[in-house]
């Protein structure tokens, strides 16, 4: 009896030895957690830490991903985009000459088909020739050689002086002048040499599309009246198909070029309204851009000083803008009022004011602006 109990004690007396010895390891283990834990929060926070951070610059590297992938997409769609706009609008021009073009001729009094002719030609040209100058026309880079410019800065990304108003291109791989956009419609960068033409192409095409919707209005309703009348014939065609006898004939059918006529008047209506609308906006905002002598880039550049400076107690000043009428004089190069006509009314090839690598005061500005940042 008494060695049954004293094994009992010394059972319990070993488990209660290996309760202590874990409980031990245990707090030991929960303390060397913690100190990792504490350890490698130190270390993040001292490879990480900038005192320049804020929710711009984490926003930016969240969509670092997106951007690698619109940069790398855009670079083999840029084709792609091209052929659709060329593809897009020869369809409508196609369907203007073969069905509206006939109709007007037919219906409309000599004053309206001379009115039609001169201005559908005359905006057709103008959209044709500055969509070709865009996308063939370079945008302006700057020398390689370090010695050809003076107090320019150094590209981080290509190692190459970088002029005033000059930025790197991640899909060219290269720096722009004056750049404001890479556009995949042109498969080209939107610079200093054919910022003009994009300008003009967008304001042209926006001009023509918004044509199109108000001549084709009365003819794009009747078109879809057609279109819903045909549905509803051949609903009861099949219906009668279905329980023909001796005395029923079949509603008539519309023929072929019936149908491809109201289905093109409709494709017409509806594709123009719709860049009309899209494309007006973009124009809107580079018209709003234009005025206050900025481009894309540099109004989110120009807003972020605006808001340092304003903090100190500062105005901002942008030493690119001469006022807005003088802004568009210089953007269309309008140096005399006759180029009003022959530059901006009709094709011209003219080359914009300055070469892109400073920017001293055009002659078409009348009064020297005195170009500081900050006062």
């Amino acid at each position: 009896m008494r060695s049954r109990q004293r094994m009992f004690a010394a059972v319990m007396r070993l488990l209660l030895k290996c309760l202590r010895l874990g409980r031990r390891r245990r707090f030991k283990l929960v303390r060397q957690v913690e100190q990792l834990w504490h350890y490698g929060h130190l270390c993040l926070r001292s490879l990480l830490y900038n005192s320049f951070t804020n929710g711009d610059v984490v926003l930016d590297s969240l969509f670092e991903p997106v951007y690698w992938l619109v940069d790398h997409v855009t670079r083999w769609f840029g084709v792609v985009f091209v052929a659709l706009v060329i593809g897009l609008t020869s369809s409508i021009v196609a369907i203007v000459y073969i069905c509206l073009l006939p109709l007007i001729l037919q219906t409309y009094t000599p004053g309206w088909i001379c009115w039609h002719l001169a201005y559908g030609h005359w905006n057709l040209i103008m959209i044709v020739f500055h969509y070709y100058m865009a996308i063939t026309t370079s945008p302006g880079y700057p020398p390689q050689a370090k010695n050809d410019l003076t107090g320019v800065s150094i590209c981080r990304k290509c190692i190459a002086p970088k002029p005033a108003r000059t930025h790197h291109c991640s899909i060219c791989n290269r720096c722009v002048l004056k750049m404001d956009h890479h556009c995949p419609w042109l498969n080209n960068c939107v610079g200093h040499y054919n910022h003009r033409y994009f300008f003009s192409f967008c304001l042209f095409m926006t001009m023509g599309c918004i044509y199109c919707s108000i001549s084709g209005w009365e003819m794009f309703r009747d078109a879809y009246a057609a279109i819903e009348k045909m549905k509803l014939l051949e609903k009861e065609r099949l219906q009668v198909a279905a329980n023909q006898t001796y005395y029923q004939t079949p509603p008539p059918t519309f023929s072929f070029h019936q149908r491809a006529f109201h289905k093109s008047v409709v494709y017409l209506w509806v594709l123009c309204s719709s860049v009309a609308l899209a494309l007006g906006a973009l124009t809107l905002w580079h018209a709003a851009l234009i005025t206050r002598g900025e481009t894309s880039i540099e109004r989110h550049i120009n807003r972020k000083e605006r808001q340092r400076l304003q903090k100190k107690g500062k105005v901002f000043r942008n030493p690119y803008s001469y006022g807005s009428w003088d802004n568009w004089k210089v953007f269309l190069g309008v140096d005399m009022p006759r180029h009003w006509l022959t530059r901006v009314l009709l094709p011209s090839p003219h080359l914009p004011h300055g070469t892109g690598l400073s920017w001293d005061l055009p002659p078409c500005v009348m009064e020297q602006r005195t170009p500081l940042l900050a006062i």
